[in-house]
């Protein structure tokens, strides 16, 4: 039987081995332990897991298996997108949220998670009217669809705000950077337990089992956020009372935008964050239409992409902790995107499919460099900010590239294609392979021109982007 002294030292070893491998071990304190963050961090298995959905299996299920052209698909997956620039709006209002029950965050989880809730329910069969509509009119699949993602996507964007908001409120000002690693990683390990379970469970694909696996995946989001939230934001009706003083949308503004690389940095996130997304909603088809991978396989690639990005993460971590600077690191995940890029493109003339798989984990390895690096200065130059404001606007640039991206990809792809394979573009160029390349190339320019905006930055040292003084703790991701 173990002792109690043997006991302790087990504990003490164990707290040992978390603070030395895991950066965000130590995010937990007395007032935040680590089994309340851990639970409140859940929220971002249901993100992930709609994530893996929406840009993920559904783009492939819909462009292969149902037929849909891919420029619809990616304009489906990107509709969710015109909520971000909502998420600087909807930081804003849960900071100055009135509430006689004295919530501020809790009432936005909510609603996110119902609206989340209800587009899952309901996008199966919105999928297959799309697919095999016999009777109506023409415009109610299409109409169907694009419901079912927007308020999906509304939903996602809600919650996830509101529940990083929550994090940072929740966390010590020292330990904030920590806590938010820690709900961050969770999202990409949410995607990447999501992506295996998709993967297996459509093995044998079929529209029952379709229905059958987005309906799951609605419950269990219900279910997790739920248990997420519960008893995690305290009551206080002096922060939501009517009359406090609340400064205005644009006050807020004004302040965020006070330090002058500001518009710089965010400018960089953007071309960055497009560079990196344009492929989402071709990588699964590429894989199927042009390598010949199953439903199953090619659902596989978001674990990849996934295990790639916490490479990333973990190696920017390290870095920027011994005193490296953000901004150059920054630019060490834009040349990893770009050696990426270049592996897929070759992947389709030399048939490998192991070339494919590494050319997207190199993808989320840069993605997660340029990520984290990115976001660790915003979050600097955010510091006078309110926690929901300062997400909000961050994820508001971040996600709204990110979509303008993923319905680009699509439609580049879609009319590149009708030209090629027309032979328009002559006998070398008549390939399904060259509308995915030509968005590739294009992903690849736009890299460059993300270096080329924060360049200057690399060699800006202040107040905002010294690290060396502190403790990273892979908390500076994108909303």
């Amino acid at each position: 039987m173990t002792t109690k002294a043997q006991k302790s030292k087990m504990v003490a070893f164990w707290q040992t081995v978390g603070i030395r491998f895991l950066p965000f071990a130590d995010a937990a304190t007395v007032d935040l332990p680590l089994g309340r963050l851990l639970r409140l961090s859940m929220f971002q298995l249901s993100v992930g897991m709609a994530a893996v959905l929406l840009t993920g299996t559904l783009n492939r299920v819909m462009i292969i298996e149902l037929g849909v052209p891919a420029s619809l698909v990616a304009i489906m997956i990107a509709l969710p997108v015109l909520a971000a620039p909502f998420r600087v709006l909807i930081g804003h209002r849960s900071d100055t949220y009135k509430s006689v029950l004295g919530w501020r965050r809790v009432p936005y989880l909510w609603l996110g998670t119902l609206l989340q809730f209800g587009g899952l329910a309901i996008m199966p069969f919105a999928l297959l009217l799309l697919q095999s509509q016999t009777v109506g009119p023409d415009w109610a699949g299409p109409v169907a669809a694009a419901l079912a993602f927007v308020v999906t996507g509304f939903g996602m964007h809600m919650a996830q705000t509101a529940g990083l908001a929550l994090a940072t409120d929740l966390a010590a000002p020292e330990s904030r950077p920590r806590v938010v690693a820690l709900v961050y990683v969770v999202l990409l390990l949410g995607m990447i337990l999501a992506s295996l379970a998709f993967g297996a469970l459509l093995v044998e694909f079929s529209a029952t089992r379709l229905i059958q696996v987005i309906q799951g995946a609605a419950v269990v989001t219900l279910l997790v956020n739920v248990f997420a939230l519960w008893k995690q934001e305290a009551r206080n009706p002096q922060a939501t009372r009517a009359d406090r003083a609340r400064p205005s949308f644009s006050e807020a503004w004004r302040e965020y935008r006070s330090d002058t690389n500001t518009g710089r940095l965010l400018l960089a996130v953007g071309f960055g964050s497009a560079a990196f997304s344009m492929q989402d909603v071709l990588l699964e088809p590429f894989g199927g239409e042009i390598l010949g991978l199953s439903v199953s396989g090619t659902t596989y690639l978001t674990a990849a992409w996934a295990s790639g990005a916490l490479l990333g993460f973990g190696l920017a971590g390290s870095l920027l902790h011994r005193g490296f600077n953000m901004h150059r690191v920054a630019a060490i995940g834009i040349l990893a995107g770009i050696a990426a890029f270049t592996a897929v493109i070759l992947s389709s003339p030399l048939g490998s499919t192991p070339l494919f798989v590494a050319g997207v984990s190199l993808i989320g390895f840069g993605g997660g460099l340029f990520a984290v690096s990115t976001m660790l200065a915003a979050m600097a130059l955010a510091d006078r900010s309110d926690s929901g404001f300062a997400i909000g606007a961050w994820s508001a640039v971040q996600a709204s590239a990110i979509g303008i991206g993923l319905a680009a990809g699509g439609i580049i792809r879609d009319t590149v294609n009708a030209a090629a394979t027309t032979g328009d573009l002559g006998v070398a160029l008549n390939s399904a392979a060259t509308g995915y390349n030509a968005v590739y190339h294009l992903e690849i320019i736009l890299l460059f021109i993300s270096l080329v905006v924060i360049g200057p930055l690399t060699n800006r040292v202040s107040e905002h982007t010294h690290t060396t003084d502190r403790q990273f703790g892979l908390a500076e991701l994108p909303g």
